[in-house]
């Protein structure tokens, strides 16, 4: 028996990192999971590892730009219309990455890509999951932040901002929605990243925060952070809300 057994999911984000942990662990726990980014050859690889290893959960890949309202309507609609529920929805993208800058340098087309694609999609795919939430009286929903929301990471003033605000639409989902059987919680991961593996700086940065982590090196996103993110998928959590976690090793405890 999985933890997750009998569940229909939506993961954003899915394509790498976390969320690929995430959809992974989710297929392995039980679930069937429409596995969404904007990557689709990795999201396609995804569900071929999940078949592999004999995984109870199936794995729908769905491309989706979370810019894009219209492409996240196409994954709940996925989600109805391939498993006929939707359970838990786990937002774990986020747009604008690439672009980080200092608070003089930050223009309004890099703040708004920030939040369209952190905090706005998020809050957009909860309302329209919502529906389902309250007919069955069920659902789990998974935020992302990061400690630069708590930490004033100088040099990431939208991302910053983007993530604060995620927390702040947790809580409120947790008290606007906890009386429908509705659980919302966030995680603030320090994971590794393909972005870390590409270049020279970003090895030497990797190995930088592998020794600011108490624990001594940087998390795996399906060793470390996917075991975290299914319990917050699953009935255990039922009493677990508005809560953000820090799966990070120890590191914020120092920040």
């Amino acid at each position: 028996m999985g933890l997750l057994d009998g569940r229909k999911a939506i993961v954003v984000g899915a394509s790498s990192g976390a969320g690929y942990g995430a959809a992974l662990r989710f297929a392995e726990e039980g679930a069937d999971v429409i596995a969404a980014a904007r990557r689709l050859e990795n999201l396609e690889e995804l569900a071929k590892t999940a078949e592999e290893r004999g995984f109870p959960g199936k794995i729908i890949p769905v491309k989706c730009d979370v810019l894009n309202e219209e492409d996240l309507d196409k994954i709940v609609k996925a989600c109805a219309d391939n498993f006929g529920r939707i359970d838990i929805l786990a937002c774990i993208a986020q747009a604008g990455l690439g672009d980080q800058r200092y608070t003089m340098d930050t223009d309004r087309a890099n703040a708004l890509e920030h939040f369209d694609g952190g905090p706005i999609y998020t809050m957009l795919l909860v309302q329209k999951c919502m529906p389902y939430f309250k007919e069955q009286n069920y659902g789990r929903i998974i935020t992302c932040a990061s400690g630069a929301a708590m930490s004033a990471t100088v040099g990431f003033t939208a991302y910053s901002m983007a993530k604060a605000a995620i927390i702040a639409l947790t809580r409120l989902c947790a008290k606007e929605f906890g009386p429908f059987g509705v659980i919302t919680n966030c995680f603030l991961p320090v994971t590794k990243a393909d972005s870390f593996l590409t270049s020279d700086q970003g090895r030497a940065a990797l190995a930088g925060l592998a020794q600011a982590v108490p624990v001594g090196y940087v998390g795996d996103p399906y060793e470390d952070a996917s075991p975290i993110l299914a319990f917050l998928a699953s009935e255990g959590a039922h009493y677990l809300n508005g809560q953000f976690l820090a799966i990070d090793g120890g590191l914020s405890s120092i920040v």
